[in-house]
């Protein structure tokens, strides 16, 4: 008798279209628009399912296990832990030496590449173009091996000079430069340039 009197209790809420025979929901009528009362589609239930079995096994993870891979404090330390790894990694690391090379193969390969990049504005023999004479003791910014090296690495760009850290290896500017105060410095160019900067003797 219940369950009859609850089949007729949900029959008054709903009626029947003549022409589409779907089902309606009595009372929701917005400006000629009626509201259907169709079941949900069984990949949008299958997906609802499967959202609350991954938050009732997510929730256990996280609660009971303790999972480590869940809780941010966890992760963050891990992540913190591993920074602090790389970065001691990267200390330990040898320090380029920024010293004087005299071999043959270094000057060789210093030579390679004070033809192909700075005889553009210095000239072959370093005599000097648009950049400074290299072959005497006036220097614009420090003599020392040190200071030319700062120089190609950094470059002066209020005078023209580019930065080579990206194009030219620590070592391959570190063979320029020695090219420069071993074999360029003291020697005689063709038509060297007037001295600039300070005189270091």
């Amino acid at each position: 008798m219940d369950n009859e009197k609850k089949h007729l209790q949900k029959d008054e809420e709903y009626e029947i279209d003549t022409m589409t025979n779907d089902r309606l929901i009595k009372g929701h009528d917005y400006d000629g628009i009626r509201e259907l009362d169709n079941d949900l589609p069984s990949w949008w239930k299958w997906l609802f399912y499967i959202s609350i079995a991954f938050a009732v096994i997510y929730s256990i993870r996280l609660f009971v296990f303790k999972a480590p891979d869940l809780i941010q404090a966890d992760e963050y330390q891990a992540e913190m832990t591993s920074f602090k790894a790389s970065n001691a990694a990267s200390k330990d690391e040898k320090t380029f030496e920024v010293t004087l090379l005299s071999d043959n193969a270094s000057l060789a390969a210093g030579s390679e590449t004070w033809h192909k990049i700075c005889a553009a504005c210095h000239l072959a023999d370093g005599g000097g173009l648009v950049g400074p004479n290299m072959t005497d003791n006036y220097w614009i910014h420090g003599n020392t091996v040190q200071d030319l090296y700062n120089v190609v690495t950094n470059g002066v760009i209020s005078k023209g000079m580019l930065s080579y850290k990206d194009q030219l290896s620590d070592k391959a500017r570190l063979d320029v430069v020695s090219y420069i105060l071993v074999k360029l410095h003291g020697t005689k160019p063709a038509n060297p340039k007037a001295p600039q900067g300070k005189e270091y003797k």
